[in-house]
């Protein structure tokens, strides 16, 4: 199995070079196990709407579908699969250029055990074109970074007028017993938060959520196609409780998600 391919074929150091240089394009991630995906349907509408938007070029969802299924484990090992779309022709000084975008695979073995909690710090800080998964990830490794050196495991994002938006590279929610809220503001919609939002079966809603109010809550948690439901241990000084009960909920509905077949 390939750990990195181009529409197909071994990546080579000519056409990774527009990606690294340039670095303008968009990506998803998603787990698959047994030849499954949770939420696979969502992860190809994403691409597709991701492309339009930075390339106004349509992609070939079937084809996307196609790549996937070819670096899969041939034993169905649980494996994470990023799928980054860019264009290897794109050049710095015309970016309007008609574009061409191709299909980087790659995949590296998912986590088997659950995940410690987290413990993290808020910062003041705004994804540009929050609503597409871009590949733009300077500012939050720069911040996750700076969590870290600080004692923390990671980041939440907060914008300025002081409302919790979104983790590094996750989503967040936040419990009030059994009461499910989610951050309202500008964020990357997530595939796990919309899949966990309609699988719930809870009460829950959107709100805005001012990070020095947390308090009011009992549980946090973070979502991402990766982890699925990782507990929060802290938000700054604010603990919550990652044994909480409905966080069990919360994974068991998950866990309860059928997957799709990536060979449809």
């Amino acid at each position: 199995m390939a750990e990195i391919e181009i529409d197909g074929a071994p990546a080579d150091p000519a056409r990774l070079a527009a990606l690294g240089l340039l670095n303008y394009g968009h990506f998803t991630t998603l787990r698959a196990e047994a030849g499954r995906v949770r939420g696979l349907a969502l992860h190809l509408d994403r691409l597709v709407r991701d492309c339009r938007a930075l390339f106004g070029a349509e992609l070939d969802r079937a084809a996307v579908r196609e790549r996937i299924g070819a670096v899969l484990p041939a034993d169905g090992a649980p494996v994470i699969v990023r799928v980054t779309v860019y264009d290897p022709a794109l050049g710095l000084e015309r970016p309007a250029a008609p574009a061409a975008p191709a299909l980087l695979v790659t995949t590296r073995p998912a986590a088997a055990a659950e995940p410690a909690p987290l413990r993290v710090r808020t910062a003041a800080y705004r994804r540009e074109l929050p609503e597409v998964k871009h590949v733009g990830l300077f500012g939050l490794v720069h911040h996750r970074r700076q969590a870290q050196l600080a004692g923390y495991d990671d980041v939440l994002l907060v914008g300025e007028d002081g409302l919790v938006v979104e983790g590094a590279t996750w989503n967040v929610g936040f419990l009030a017993g059994e009461r499910l809220v989610w951050p309202q503001g500008p964020s990357l919609p997530g595939v796990t938060e919309a899949l966990l939002s309609g699988a719930y079966r809870g009460p829950q809603s959107r709100e805005p959520l001012p990070a020095d109010g947390l308090d009011r809550f009992t549980a946090a948690f973070a979502v991402n196609a990766g982890v699925g439901v990782r507990p929060l241990a802290a938000v700054d000084g604010t603990a919550f409780d990652p044994a909480h009960p409905a966080l069990a909920v919360l994974r068991a509905a998950y866990l309860g998600i059928p997957a799709e077949a990536v060979g449809g």
